[in-house]
């Protein structure tokens, strides 16, 4: 059935070339696309309680791992979803990931999902990571971008403030947790014409 608009996002503009290294504004941080040698910085991630917790998995090996990373690296081919390594810009080390899921490029929308490694939370990486990535995102023709959390995550909450993601309203009831069904915030920068 043919479209009767213009996809917001041509088909190929990412899968085209390569994925971009961002940097965050004070020039701290760069956001770098996976490679396979990150497997073992994932594995140790996901053995964080509070992470497994709030992103509903496990990584039970480095070799699960590294299938994680090779699916990353397929979807930005395929221009489903985008998924970057922060690190810290000096040295390299591993401070979290940021990500676009659910790349939806006929309608130019996109969600965000994030996590930050224990030692390097309350440091202000994640809205800095936050804002690099949606700032490129807005200004590669995404027009919405969403950011969902439960409304029992509070530090997401003002992860999304301080990235400029104003509060949008709330789904009920609309994620499964190990606890039970959570109500999520919606936030959402919306790219402005």
């Amino acid at each position: 059935m043919p479209l009767l608009i213009q996809p917001a996002i041509a088909p190929g503009t990412f899968s085209r070339t390569p994925q971009p290294t961002l940097r965050t504004a004070d020039g701290e941080l760069a956001l770098r696309p996976f490679v396979p040698g990150d497997a073992a910085a994932v594995h140790a991630a996901f053995q964080d309680p509070v992470l497994q917790y709030w992103h509903l998995r496990s990584m039970d090996s480095t070799e699960e791992a590294a299938q994680w990373v090779e699916s990353v690296r397929e979807d930005w081919l395929k221009e489903t979803g985008a998924q970057w390594l922060v690190v810290r810009a000096a040295d390299g080390a591993p401070l979290g990931r940021m990500a676009l899921r659910l790349m939806d490029l006929e309608e130019g929308t996109a969600e965000v999902g994030y996590w930050v490694l224990a030692d390097a939370r309350g440091l202000g990486v994640a809205p800095r990571a936050l804002t690099a990535m949606t700032d490129w995102a807005l200004a590669a023709g995404f027009h919405r971008v969403d950011l969902e959390h439960s409304t029992g995550n509070e530090p997401s909450c003002r992860v999304a403030e301080k990235a400029g993601y104003p509060l949008e309203g709330t789904r009920r009831s609309s994620a499964l947790h190990p606890d039970g069904w959570h109500d999520m915030h919606v936030h959402v920068r919306i790219q402005q014409t």
